[in-house]
């Protein structure tokens, strides 16, 4: 117990540095044996200890699990056309800018324990996801902050039951309590445009805490000696709003944790190779915040009229509001290749590939400044050393995500002849690009 004790507290000391934008914002894979497949192997038991199948835990025996991933996002944006300066627009200094802090201290634990020989019971402390940016300058032309951008971090305890129905079926339950933290800077611009909702509550109020308790349900089943089949299901985490950035978040502060759920196939070619296949899908539209896309005929609090004058909007809806803008982030379908290779002599070498769809539209681009979860495709290679038959092994993952952009216009922003003749023609473009990589270490005993 002092031993899990120390680790959980290592653990708390990291959390601050915590943050990911893989998967959208959730990670491509959990735990290093996992992120060396990609984040496959949701029928394959034997890598499931963080955050992986809950029916799977069962036939994992007594383990414990210690890991810390270095993670390098490397994000920018690209802003071209100069700006109209025209009254009642929000036209953006073009160039490029890169974010800073590019590099993050990802850590996870995990225990679990044989109650007999058909359950288990587990506890894991992993971080599932986020978001962060830090662009030194003023993007949005806020004068109270020298710096743009937002962190978002997410903290997972998990508590798990694993019951095996037979010797080739089992069941897991996880219990999931989440914490998340976020914090916003740079944005005052749209308090001052009449944007928001609450303006007092929409950037620079440091960091803001938000929790909540969710759950998580698995099936694994062994089909023939060969084929394994896997499945697991978490409902949206309803979690308590961030009410210093109510005037931000669309529903006063709210930011959920959407509904996930991954199948997948384990086939053993032979002994030593086996090849896993999972399909996951995260369901970003039922979180208000995440989902609700910019609306430019909304937004703005008036329309500025060919000859220069206001006429106040009567859609106007500000951030913050029950149907406020949000990043405008779409379902995505992940797909997920691995290879396992146990070659013998206490070594074990993985491989995998993932691909998602694009979480964010053309016309979504200026808000995702702040979040450009771009990345499509991930490359990962990884290994494990065992040593002597105590269960001891070190494991190693390498992940690097490959470049991705995603180009639209600046919907605040229009072309000074054609909005004199009442057209409102965007005038500038933004791109945003983004590429990972990670490595991993673990060690299991």
């Amino acid at each position: 117990m002092k031993r899990i004790y120390v680790l959980t507290m290592l653990v708390g000391l990291l959390m601050p540095s915590l943050t990911y934008a893989t998967d959208g914002y959730f990670g491509v894979g959990y735990g290093a044996q996992n992120k060396g497949l990609a984040g496959a192997g949701i029928a394959w038991y034997k890598n499931s200890l963080i955050n992986g199948n809950p029916a799977a835990h069962v036939f994992l025996g007594k383990q414990y699990q210690l890991g810390v991933g270095f993670f390098n996002p490397n994000r920018q944006y690209t802003v071209s056309g100069n700006p109209s300066m025209m009254p009642g627009t929000m036209g953006l200094m073009p160039g490029t800018v890169e974010s800073d802090s590019k590099l993050f201290v990802v850590p996870n634990i995990g225990a679990n324990w044989m109650l007999n020989d058909k359950s288990s019971l587990s506890a894991v402390l992993f971080g599932n996801g986020g978001m962060n940016t830090n662009y030194p300058t003023m993007t949005f032309g806020d004068q109270s902050s020298s710096t743009t951008g937002v962190d978002l971090a997410q903290m997972f305890l998990g508590l798990t039951y694993s019951r095996k129905l037979s010797e080739k079926h089992s069941l897991g339950l996880t219990v999931l309590g989440t914490y998340q933290y976020f914090e916003a800077n740079g944005l005052g611009m749209f308090g001052e445009f009449g944007m928001s909702s609450n303006p007092e509550k929409l950037t620079g109020n440091g960091h803001d805490n938000s929790f909540g308790v969710g759950l998580k349900i698995g099936y694994l089943g062994q089909l023939t000696d060969a084929l394994s089949v896997g499945a697991s299901y978490q409902p949206k985490i309803n979690m308590s709003t961030f009410d210093e950035y109510a005037g931000l978040f669309a529903e006063q502060g709210d930011f959920d944790i959407p509904e996930n759920f991954t199948i997948g196939l384990a086939y053993q070619i032979n002994e030593k190779l086996t090849a896993m296949f999972d399909y996951k899908r995260i369901n970003y539209s039922g979180v208000a915040s995440i989902a609700n896309p910019i609306d430019p005929m909304a937004l703005p609090p008036a329309f500025m009229n060919p000859d220069g004058s206001f006429t106040p909007n009567p859609n106007h809806v500000p951030l913050g509001a029950d149907n406020g803008s949000g990043f405008g982030w779409q379902d995505i379908n992940v797909y997920k290749l691995g290879l396992e290779y146990d070659k013998g002599n206490s070594w074990v070498f993985r491989g995998g590939f993932s691909h998602n769809d694009q979480p964010i539209p053309e016309s979504e681009v200026i808000f995702n400044m702040l979040a450009p979860g771009v990345i499509e495709n991930h490359i990962s290679l990884g290994c494990s050393k065992a040593f002597g038959e105590s269960g001891r092994a070190l494991h190693l993952a390498m992940v690097y995500a490959l470049p991705a952009s995603v180009k639209g216009y600046n919907p605040f922003d229009f072309d000074p002849e054609q909005a004199m003749q009442g057209n409102m023609v965007p005038n500038q473009t933004i791109e945003l690009e983004m590429n990972q990589f990670e490595l991993e270490i673990a060690f299991t005993f």
